[in-house]
Order: C-alpha cells, then sequence, then structure tokens
C-alpha cells in the first residue's frame, strides 16, 4: 500500500523547542520550591500544557487552587513564548528540510500533529510552513496523545486514509498514538525508548532518501 500522508510531531521532531519547555518548567518548579530534573521532563514528550503542570504539580508535591493552577500554566507559556520569538532557520534539526523537500518532489501530502499551541508561528518563524498542507496542534484537538485524534484529524485533512499514513515522532505516547490510528510509526531519538516504533533513528540524518522511497512504497 503506497503511503500517501507523511505526519510530523513538532517538538524535539523539527526542531528543539524541547530545550524551551524544559527551562521554563524547571523555572517555575524552581519558583514553586523544588527541582526539576532532564529526566523528569521526559515524562512531559507529547503530553498536553495542562497535564505537564500536573505531573510537575505531583513531582513537587505542590497543591493548587484552580486559580493558582490557571495562573502558573500561563506564567510558563509566557516565559516559552519569550524563548521562542528569537527562533530562525537555525533551531531546524539536522537534514529535517532534506527529508520534507523530497517528499515535497515526490508529492506526497505532509501534516504537522502536534499537542503543542504554538505550531504555526514556530513553523513560521523557522520557515518551514509552506511544506504542510495542514497543521493540527494542542488548539485543534481535546484528547492528548497516545490517544490517536491528533493523527486522526491530520489524516482526514489530507485526505489521506489513516493506513497510508507515516508518523515521525519522538515520544512514547506519540509512538503509540501512531500505533492507535493504524499508522506506520518512525521513532525519532533513543530506540530503546521508543521501542513500539515500526523503524527507529536516532535524527534525520540517519535517514536516507531509499529509506523513505523504499516506505513510501511498501
Amino acid at each position: 500500500m503506497k503511503k500517501n500522508g507523511f505526519i510530523f510531531d513538532l517538538d524535539g521532531v523539527i526542531v528543539d523547542t524541547a530545550k524551551y519547555h524544559y527551562l521554563a518548567w524547571k523555572n517555575l518548579a524552581n519558583k514553586l520550591g523544588f527541582e526539576f530534573t532532564e529526566e523528569q521532563n521526559e515524562l512531559f514528550k507529547g503530553v498536553s500544557r495542562k497535564r505537564c503542570l500536573e505531573i510537575l504539580l505531583q513531582i513537587g508535591g505542590v497543591t493548587a487552587t484552580q486559580k493558582q493552577f490557571d495562573h502558573w500554566m500561563g506564567e510558563k507559556n509566557k516565559e516559552y513564548l519569550q524563548y521562542i520569538e528569537n527562533m530562525d532557520a537555525s533551531e531546524i534539526l539536522s537534514d529535517v528540510p532534506k527529508v520534507l523537500h523530497f517528499l515535497k518532489e515526490k508529492n506526497i501530502q505532509m501534516a504537522v500533529g502536534s499537542a503543542s499551541k504554538n505550531a504555526r508561528p514556530i513553523l513560521e518563524k523557522v520557515g518551514l510552513i509552506s511544506y504542510f498542507k495542514t497543521i493540527i496542534d494542542g488548539n485543534n484537538v481535546t484528547k492528548a496523545k497516545p490517544d490517536p485524534e491528533v493523527f486522526l484529524l491530520a489524516a482526514q485533512e489530507l485526505g489521506v486514509r489513516p493506513q497510508e499514513c507515516v508518523v515521525f515522532e519522538d515520544a512514547v505516547a506519540g509512538i503509540q498514538a501512531a500505533k492507535n490510528a493504524s499508522m506506520t510509526s518512525i521513532g525519532i531519538g533513543d530506540a530503546k525508548i521508543l521501542a513500539e516504533a515500526n523503524y527507529n533513528f536516532r535524527d534525520f540524518t540517519e535517514i536516507s532518501l531509499d529509506f523513505l522511497n523504499a516506505v513510501i512504497y511498501e
């Protein structure tokens, strides 16, 4: 079955905005009186902002009123937006443009499927938005990965059946969401952590055009 739709997560796949999320969450944790490590930050991959804050407060043993919760969530996002304000093409992860250009030349429909609510402005800042027919992000979905909603919506917008889609993901929840959507998954990152993916690569520099061609026509 030819694969006619390729869907990309954003953070940690196309651009390295994960570092900015981590800094903002870490600073909030410090303000609330506890440490937040990079290892703990792994729990946040592919997770909604609301769920991230819930996990952060659990880690710190902090209880919050709804008013405090909303304030802290807004505070974190404000700091994150300050970090990404100056993003440019230098933030694109290695060899991502090579893959996007190859797929565009093959007339493959592409989408972004991300929990981020800032996917569109980030893609505009780094100059990649023109590659994608649709962007499905945290503004469009109500269910977080591993629920397949974000990928199913992307497939629908692309006009492609789920079984004809390939997903690039760096998070366990994202790989599970792709599986739940009956899509082929390509894990970007640690193969041990992303063992459920159909294919694994450390990053896009390991992905050959021959491999992409084989995936399209497998």
